[in-house]
């Protein structure tokens, strides 16, 4: 399988780098790498030669032998002098605070072992970290600003806002879309757990930034934008998006250049923000609809891949099949409208496409776990159910996991991997199907990430959290020192602290490695996060359903004794 993302927005310039500041490692040749700098030589090979007195190094590591050994630096060393100390990171202006890796009595809920709330107040400030355009008056995250507010269309149209991908400042439509579905199902599902954090407000304004930006992207009925921003132009900088000064064009599908899956994802997605705001604004909600149904319209009618009218998903996000998309969207389509007609393609969809089969992943480029989930909740056939029962049993039984747990698809966004796993399984579970072992599951899943294998994997929560995630406006100093490649190669932490962010995550043999430059380790992106944040929301509201039926069972307890006693 083609691995979702093997693409550092740092690589390339690395030997420039360690040129000029003297450092003891250049970087060997990896998959999609950015240009080495023009006046780099290379030998008969084919890669970069090297200086003499440089030493190479992988950017995917072996596992240490036994007598070797990893001393993994902890969330307190190095840490700059403008890191917040002592307290919790609060609701309001600025970015919160945090203790910098001492956070694991702070990260402990009342009731258990992790505080979910916590998590989902960390996660959502990531993706307000990863905010393009023009920030609200209560942006909460300090060392961000205004950016990137001239992105335009082929015809000046407004591009503006939307969410940057990953460390880098590419807006991808694919993989925001399914964030933003993914980010609204568990909305849809869990709202208690939000309401319960106090989140609720907030997780909403996430989702509708991404849906803002999806409907400024569809400029007609069959023309969707689906990328602003050039990879190899933006892979060349590392800085503040603040200070981007580059050409940016815009790449878009339309009836001669279909995308079935990127124009079917992003109904989806629509659609199911439109579920989660229906309740607090149904004028938005309507609005949502009314491009969703068009742009599924679009898919279903022009059929082909978006990767072949925008080049740049061919490189890093190529699809591998739009039947699922075309399936995924008729079905959040139904649960938006409960029109009849919705379902009925969706299902011709799923026979269509032969999407049957038990897959062994859920992610932004393979969505049939995700589909037959879906179809199980809204129609209750055996045939889903059986579908669902099947991959989430594999999933927890079957499929590989390392020694301390964690299910293990692939080593690139090995945290999203079993993240989105745990959250489908989830939603199977609530769907009636075997709901004590996938909840079981998916439990494990996510504590492995908040610190059940020695560490955490979220930045700014519980002990030994990553310090430096593969992120460019993080690295930098703040201003108005300057910010460039060296502070990629600083090892040291990263000075702007990015609260929330799951990083990739560690190997098969759970090793894990917080250094920047390892970016197979420590690349943060929109997708990793989705799953993971519904998933977590998914288990405060079983926390929040598991107190409520505690707290009725000791009342009816109380009035039988007063009962008893009367008599």
């Amino acid at each position: 399988m083609t691995p979702p993302r093997l693409r550092s927005p740092a690589f390339g310039a690395v030997l420039l780098v360690a040129l000029a500041l003297g450092l003891g490692a250049v970087v060997a040749r990896v998959p999609e790498a950015r240009e080495a700098p023009a006046e780099t030589t290379t030998g008969t090979s084919g890669a970069p030669a090297l200086p003499p007195g440089l030493e190479a190094f992988s950017l995917i590591r072996e596992d240490p032998s036994p007598d070797q050994g990893v001393a993994e630096p902890r969330s307190t060393e190095k840490r700059p002098p403008s890191w917040p100390q002592g307290a919790a990171a609060r609701d309001g202006p600025g970015d919160g605070g945090g203790d910098g890796g001492h956070g694991g009595d702070r990260n402990a809920s009342a009731g258990g072992r992790y505080d979910y709330g916590e998590v989902l107040r960390l996660s959502l400030l990531f993706y307000e970290a990863q905010r393009s355009g023009r920030l609200p008056a209560d942006n909460r995250v300090s060392w961000r600003g205004d950016s990137a507010l001239d992105d335009r269309g082929q015809r000046g149209e407004d591009l503006s806002g939307g969410y940057y991908d990953a460390s880098d400042f590419v807006k991808f439509g694919f993989t925001m879309a399914f964030t933003t579905t993914l980010l609204a199902w568990g909305l849809a599902s869990y709202g208690d757990a939000y309401h319960a954090a106090g989140q609720r407000r907030l997780a909403e304004d996430a989702v509708r930034w991404a849906a803002d930006y999806f409907m400024r992207c569809h400029v007609s009925p069959d023309e969707l934008y689906g990328q602003v921003g050039d990879f190899s132009l933006d892979h060349r900088y590392w800085g503040r998006p603040e200070e981007l000064n580059m050409t940016r064009p815009a790449y878009k599908i339309d009836p001669e250049h279909p995308g079935s899956d990127l124009a079917g994802e992003t109904a989806a997605a629509l659609a199911a923000v439109a579920v989660v705001t229906r309740a607090s604004d149904p004028g938005y909600a309507d609005k949502c609809l009314e491009h969703a149904r068009q742009l599924y319209a679009f898919a279903n009618k022009h059929r082909g891949f978006y990767h072949e009218a925008i080049k740049g998903g061919a490189q890093y996000y190529e699809s591998a099949d739009y039947g699922d998309e075309l399936c995924w969207a008729a079905a959040w389509l139904y649960r938006a409208t409960g029109e009849r007609h919705y379902l009925d393609e969706a299902e011709g969809h799923y026979s269509q496409f032969l999407l049957r089969y038990r897959p062994v992943e859920f992610f932004y480029n393979r969505k049939v776990a995700g589909v037959q989930v879906l179809l199980a909740q809204l129609t209750g056939q055996p045939e889903y159910r059986d579908a669902a029962r099947a991959f989430c049993d594999h999933s927890a039984l079957r499929q590989k996991h390392t020694p301390k747990g964690l299910v293990y698809v692939e080593k690139a966004g090995a945290l999203c991997h079993a993240a989105n796993i745990a959250f489908v399984c989830l939603q199977a579970a609530d769907a009636g199907l075997n709901a004590d072992l996938y909840r079981d599951f998916a439990r494990r899943q996510i504590h492995y990430m908040l610190g059940d294998a020695g560490r955490s994997f979220v930045v700014g929560f519980g002990d030994r959290w990553p310090t430096q995630p593969h992120h460019a406006a993080s690295s930098c100093p703040d201003r108005p020192r300057n910010c460039s490649w060296a502070d990629f190669a600083r090892p040291a932490p990263n000075p702007q602290v990015l609260y929330g962010a799951l990083v990739s995550g560690p190997d098969e043999n759970d090793f894990y490695e917080d250094v920047r430059r390892e970016y197979v380790y420590n690349e943060v992106t929109l997708d990793y996060n989705a799953g993971f944040q519904s998933a977590v929301a998914g288990l405060r509201h079983l926390e929040l359903a598991s107190s409520s039926a505690a707290a009725a069972t000791a009342t009816a307890s109380t009035a039988m004794s007063s009962r008893m006693t009367a008599r």
